[in-house]
């Protein structure tokens, strides 16, 4: 079994495909067999990888679960700076 992946703050859209990409690799998933499990074709899987803002959050969600991360929010450290929101 693959060792966890530590986790991070997200700020922007960027940083959130990049964290999925990374998981289902981590996972040792291809596209496809995300795709598979989320219902969607992999052309669309490897679109939103790159345009992570356009994921419904249903889609997070199964993303999320196909992957192995857990999605929590809450209060952010009031030490880290805030920096503008690309949303």
């Amino acid at each position: 079994m693959p060792t966890a992946l530590p986790s991070q703050p997200l700020i922007t859209a960027l940083q959130l495909g990049q964290l999925l990409k990374s998981a289902r690799k981590h996972r040792k998933l291809t596209q496809a067999q995300v795709a598979t499990r989320l219902g969607l074709s992999q052309n669309r899987v490897s679109y939103l990888e790159q345009h992570p803002d356009e994921l419904s959050f249903k889609q997070l969600l199964g993303w999320c679960a196909a992957v192995g991360l857990e999605l929590r929010l809450g209060q952010r450290d009031s030490a880290v700076p805030a920096e503008p929101v690309e949303w």
